[in-house]
C-alpha cells in the first residue's frame, strides 16, 4: 500500500503541474476566428491528456528504478509471465481514448466545415502561383493582394492554383485548406477580431517557398464596405484598370519571381 502510494503521488502530481503549465502557457498565437475556438479547445484536450499519459510512463520508470533496483548480485526479482488484468486495462484504456478523441475529432471537423452563413457569406476567389497570393471578390468586382475581410460575418473562400500545389494557412484563424491546380476546394471562416495578420503557404511549392506571403487585414465591417466602395470607384474612375504587380520575389536559389494582375491593388 505504501507503494501504490507513493506512485500515485509522483503521477498524480507530475500529471497536474504539465497540465497545468500547458493550459497556462500560450502554445499557439492568439485566436482571431469563431473557428478557432473549437479547435483550441480540442487542443488542449489532446494536451492535457498527453500529460497524463508523460506523467503515468515516466513516474512508473523512476519509481522503478529507485524501489526495484537491484541491490547485490543476488537480489534478483520474480519473474512475471503476463497478467491478464494489466494487459487488458492497457489495451482498452488507449482504444477507449482514441475512439473518444475521434469522436470529438469529427465534431469540431462538423463545426468548423458548416457551410458558411447562407446568402451573408463574402466570397472571395483566391489564387496560390508561385510565390504570390492573388484575391478577386466577385460580388464587389474587386482584386487585390491582400487580404481584406469584416469582422464577425463569415467568409467563403475559393481556392485553386495556377501552378502547383499551395496552401492557404493564417495562423491565428486554425483553419488551412490546400490550393490545388485544376480544381476549386473551399475554406470557412468567420473573423472576429480586427487586426492585420500573414497568410502563409503551408505546403511546399518551390525555391521560393518561404517568400511566399500576403497581408490579410480584418476591419470593421463600417471600414470594410468604406474600403469597398473606395476600391469600385478607382476601378470605375480608371476603366482601364492598371496592372498591379506583385513584389519581385528573390528565391534562394536566384531566381527572380514578378507576377501581375490587372485590377486594384
Amino acid at each position: 500500500m505504501k507503494r501504490v502510494l507513493a506512485l500515485g503521488a509522483i503521477v498524480g502530481s507530475m500529471a497536474a503541474a504539465l497540465a497545468l503549465l500547458l493550459l497556462r502557457v500560450p502554445l499557439l498565437p492568439s485566436p482571431a476566428s469563431a473557428e478557432a475556438q473549437p479547435i483550441d479547445r480540442l487542443f488542449g484536450l489532446l494536451a492535457v491528456i498527453a500529460a497524463i499519459i508523460f506523467a503515468i510512463v515516466t513516474g512508473f520508470l523512476l519509481y522503478a528504478l529507485v524501489a526495484f533496483r537491484r541491490r547485490t548480485a543476488a537480489d534478483e526479482g520474480r519473474p512475471l509471465h503476463g497478467h491478464a488484468g494489466l494487459e487488458a486495462l492497457w489495451t482498452l484504456v488507449p482504444l477507449a481514448i482514441v475512439i473518444g478523441l475521434g469522436i470529438q475529432g469529427g465534431r469540431v471537423l462538423r463545426d468548423i466545415t458548416r457551410p458558411a452563413g447562407g446568402g451573408d457569406a463574402l466570397e472571395v476567389r483566391v489564387q496560390g502561383l508561385q510565390y504570390a497570393w492573388l484575391f478577386e471578390y466577385p460580388d464587389l468586382g474587386i482584386r487585390s493582394t491582400e487580404l481584406r475581410l469584416p469582422a464577425g460575418r463569415p467568409v467563403l473562400l475559393r481556392l485553386t492554383a495556377r501552378d502547383v500545389i499551395h496552401s492557404f494557412w493564417v495562423p491565428e484563424f486554425r483553419v488551412k485548406q490546400d490550393a490545388v491546380p485544376g480544381m476549386e476546394t473551399r475554406l470557412k471562416v468567420t473573423p472576429t477580431r480586427v487586426g492585420e495578420y500573414q497568410l502563409a503557404c503551408a505546403e511546399v511549392c518551390g525555391v521560393g517557398h518561404s517568400f511566399m506571403r500576403a497581408k490579410v487585414v480584418v476591419l470593421e465591417p463600417e471600414v470594410f464596405r468604406e474600403w469597398a466602395a473606395g476600391q469600385v470607384a478607382q476601378a470605375t474612375v480608371a476603366p482601364g484598370a492598371p496592372q498591379v504587380e506583385q513584389p519581385v520575389v528573390t528565391a534562394p536559389g536566384g531566381g527572380l519571381h514578378a507576377h501581375t494582375v490587372a485590377g486594384t491593388r
